[in-house]
């Protein structure tokens, strides 16, 4: 491997808690498993409760042998509770002031970000300030950005996004990932809501001079 092998999923690790039961989620998580399987070194980073919802989620990811710097803190392992409605749409309440809202910046992560290749955040990882500061001082640590992939996941959740943090964040991914309804909202947000799709893509690579790509899903 090379000095810098590494690629991360930073942010949210939860409980989707279904009617019929509860699986794992977290996007960074998944992002972090889903590159594993292609081969790749990578790391999912995190933070847990000291509980059994937490327990259970750093055994889940130790069985699927996936790299991981998951702190315990002294807050509830994050749940989203799912409820399907009569229309058959489902409704999430997502928990505040839990576990992944407060990863905290260690020797560990900085010396991870140092070998980092390609890392993958969200924004709504950033609702809190202490994983926020976290975040941004990870990236603060990669080696330079032309020779990074920073992945910002733009994944708008409840009210969990303002306009400061998807900006700053854009700023500093040299690819952004973004569906139709979020390209919407963040249009909307950012005075330009009466163009077409693609015209709110390439106002957003000029905009923030992003040198790779948009990765637009629809």
């Amino acid at each position: 491997m090379n000095d810098i092998d590494m690629v991360v999923g930073m942010g949210e690790a939860l409980w989707d808690v279904l009617p019929e039961g509860k699986k794992i989620g977290g996007a960074p998580a998944n992002f972090a498993y889903h590159v594993s399987q292609f081969g790749l070194p990578s790391c999912v980073v995190s933070a847990v409760g000291a509980d059994a919802l937490g327990k259970e989620i750093v055994e889940n990811f130790t069985s699927k042998g996936l790299n991981q710097l998951i702190a315990e803190v002294p807050y509830p392992t994050g749940t989203v509770q799912v409820e399907i409605d009569q229309a058959g749409v489902p409704q999430y309440e997502i928990k505040e002031n839990v576990a992944w809202d407060n990863i905290p910046w260690t020797k560990q992560l900085e010396s991870l970000a140092a070998r980092t290749k390609a890392v993958c955040f969200g924004s709504l990882a950033q609702r809190n300030v202490v994983s926020r500061n976290t975040i941004n001082r990870f990236l603060d640590a990669m080696p330079g950005k032309g020779d990074s992939f920073v992945v910002f996941d733009v994944n708008l959740r409840q009210g969990f996004y303002n306009k400061e943090i998807l900006c700053n964040s854009m700023k500093r991914c040299n690819i952004l990932k973004i569906n139709d309804e979020e390209l919407v909202t963040v249009s909307r947000m950012f005075g330009y809501p009466g163009i077409d799709l693609q015209d709110k893509c390439w106002i957003l690579l000029g905009k923030y001079n992003l040198p790779r790509s948009i990765q637009h899903l629809s």
